[in-house]
């Protein structure tokens, strides 16, 4: 009986989602073990725990395939509770790092919080707007899930954190989109925001927030401090050509002139080694994770689960926008990681988990 079952869920399996998804975190191994090659003194241990994070999470995908995913949706107040409580927990017991108090350090391991607040905002609201119907075009629903996005997304600007919270605004704004909220309360959501960002502005914009903003708008004011790192990941993309310099021959990155280069510019890395090959068929990777995440909306037949897709489409569409327009230098660095590929273990895993609550939707609903 339990093997019949085993059996049936890798029937249903979407196998080629899972695959693609697989060669993205090959691809990220291998830009950082390339960055770790080009020390004096090799350091592999963000390759070992990136490595050891993709694992986990691979097993993670089968595991969370084999539960019935309506699961999630009973338990989604708990869920998204819990994850409020961490996010108010992490600012005074949190690790600050960049200015940014956002990181639980446990036995060696950081992790944040928000991550996890993406999965649950998904849920939450997956499970409330599916339960409204037609209600969803009244201005009291509406409020409703502003106030349930607004939590999370006040307690990660106190971090602060801007650009995850900008991700939970656009997952919010998405996911009412694609239910089918009214277009005159989407009007206002435009107008709020304009007023929001003159505010924080003025009154909540950390200096160095302003500092990016500024630098984006303008890198060439200050090319040596702030608007560096953005020229070195520009000129690391260009660099690259079409086939690339060779994994562990990019100048940028192997001399360190280029910041971040595993997490936040790891594109630039890539571009760099790979050239236009490499970013090609990573865009051509992402095109079949979306086809087949719209595909899967499509056919599953219960409306949480096709919200709950759509929400993750524009998550990991959203990130990868944001990421790949901070290093080719046309959108602001947020610090926005590139999904399956940045280093760090939060969202690898939380990725990895999202890509095996929709396996177990797509296998639930052809059995």
């Amino acid at each position: 009986m339990f093997l019949n079952k085993i059996l049936n869920i890798f029937k249903g399996f979407d196998w080629i989602l899972f695959g693609v998804v697989c060669l993205l975190i090959c691809f990220s191994l291998a830009a950082i073990y390339s960055i770790a090659i080009s020390n004096d003194s090799p350091d592999f241990s963000n390759f070992r725990k990136q490595l050891l994070f993709g694992a986990f999470g691979v097993m993670l995908i089968f595991a969370i395939s084999f539960f019935d995913y309506r699961l999630w949706r009973d338990l989604s107040y708990l869920i998204y509770g819990s994850v409020a409580l961490l996010l108010a927990a992490v600012l005074f017991f949190g690790t600050t790092v960049s200015g940014t108090t956002g990181w639980f350090s446990i036995l060696g391991f950081k992790f944040q919080p928000v991550e996890f607040a993406k999965i649950a905002l998904i849920i939450f609201l997956a499970w409330f707007l599916s339960n409204q119907g037609l209600r969803i075009r009244e201005f009291k629903i509406f409020l409703i899930t502003a106030v349930i996005t607004g939590v999370y997304f006040l307690l990660v600007m106190l971090q602060p954190d801007f650009g995850s919270a900008m991700i939970l605004f656009f997952i919010w704004i998405m996911m009412i989109f694609f239910a089918g909220a009214n277009k005159k309360h989407l009007f206002l959501i435009a107008l709020a925001v304009i007023v929001a960002v003159l505010i924080s502005w003025f009154f909540l914009f950390q200096n160095y927030q302003r500092d990016r903003i500024i630098t984006f708008l303008n890198p060439q004011a200050d090319p040596y401090d702030r608007g560096y790192q953005v020229r070195q990941a520009m000129i690391a993309v260009g660099a690259g050509q079409w086939f690339g310099r060779g994994l562990g021959f990019g100048s940028q990155s192997q001399l360190k002139f280029l910041p971040a280069s595993q997490t936040d510019f790891i594109f630039a890395v890539i571009a760099e080694e790979l050239g236009l090959l490499g970013v090609g068929l990573i865009l051509f990777f992402w095109l079949i994770i979306f086809y087949r995440l719209i595909k899967a909306a499509k056919t599953v037949k219960d409306s949480f689960a096709t919200i709950f897709i759509l929400g993750v489409t524009v998550l990991f569409f959203v990130q990868l926008v944001i990421n790949m327009g901070m290093n080719i230098g046309i959108v602001p660095v947020t610090g926005i990681s590139l999904p399956f590929l940045s280093y760090g273990g939060s969202f690898l895993v939380t990725g990895l988990a999202l890509i095996g609550i929709i396996e177990s939707m797509i296998v639930k609903n052809k059995s």
